[in-house]
C-alpha cells in the first residue's frame, strides 16, 4: 500500500540577525553553513509549492537581544528576501505561542511541519514538542539549524553538545531527521520521513540492534 503524501508546510525560526551579526551569536554549525541550508530548504519548498513560515522572535525594546525595532530582531535578508507565505511573532520559544499559527496550519491541512532555524535547543525544540504533542509529523534538518553555548549554575554545555543531543532525542521521539539534501530529494517523490523510537534508541546505545 502506498504512503500517503505528506502535506507540509516548511518552519523557519528565527533566523534574525541578533544569530548572525548580533548579540547572540550561532556557533554551531557555524552560521557559514547553516545559513545556505535554509537558504536551499525555502527554495525547493517554493519550488514544490510547499508553504513557508518565517517565525520571528520580538521582545520588549529594553530587552538586550531581539528588541523590537532593533536591527538585531529583524529578520535576515536570506530568509526575509525569499517568497514565504506567512510571517508569525511570538514571545515564547515554541512557534505555537505566536498568534493564528496554528489556526493557520489547520486551515490548509498541513500535517507534517519540517523545521529549520535557530536555536535548535530552545526554539526548535519547544515547536517540535508542541507539534508532536498536537498530532503533527514532524522533519528537522539539523544542518540546517544551530545553536550557541550555555553556562549557569547548573554547569556548562557547549553549543555542538547541545545541538547534537538535542538532535537525538528529536530523533528518538519527537522527529525525523534528515539532512537538507535527503530532504529536497525526498520532494521530489515526497513520502513520510519516520523517526526512530526511546526503545530502540536505547537498544543501539548498548549496541544490542
Amino acid at each position: 500500500m502506498s504512503q500517503p503524501v505528506p502535506r507540509r508546510a516548511l518552519i523557519v525560526i528565527d533566523v534574525q540577525n541578533e544569530y548572525i551579526d548580533g548579540n547572540f551569536l550561532i556557533e554551531y554549525p557555524p552560521v557559514s553553513s547553516s545559513l545556505p541550508k535554509i537558504a536551499q530548504a525555502i527554495d525547493a519548498a517554493n519550488a514544490h509549492q510547499i508553504p513557508v513560515v518565517l517565525i520571528q522572535h520580538v521582545l520588549p525594546a529594553d530587552a538586550p537581544i531581539f528588541a523590537a525595532g532593533s536591527a538585531g530582531a529583524q529578520l535576515h535578508p536570506v530568509v526575509a528576501e525569499r517568497r514565504h507565505d506567512r510571517v508569525v511573532t511570538k514571545v515564547l520559544p515554541s512557534a505555537f505561542s505566536g498568534a493564528g499559527f496554528e489556526d493557520w496550519l489547520n486551515e490548509r491541512e498541513i500535517d507534517t511541519l519540517t523545521v529549520v532555524g535557530y536555536m535548535t535547543q530552545n526554539c526548535n525544540d519547544a515547536t517540535m514538542r508542541d507539534a508532536m504533542h498536537k498530532g503533527y509529523r514532524v522533519e528537522f534538518l539539523p544542518d540546517a539549524a544551530g545553536s550557541l553555548s550555555y553556562r549557569n549554575k547548573a554547569g556548562h554545555a557547549s553549543a555542538e553538545e547541545m545541538h547534537r543531543i538535542i538532535t537525538v532525542i528529536m530523533e528518538s521521539t519527537y522527529a525525523a531527521t534528515i539532512s537538507t539534501d535527503e530532504w529536497v530529494e525526498n520532494l521530489k517523490h515526497p513520502t513520510p520521513v519516520a523517526s526512530d523510537n526511546i526503545y530502540y534508541s536505547n537498544l543501539r546505545a548498548h549496541g544490542e540492534m
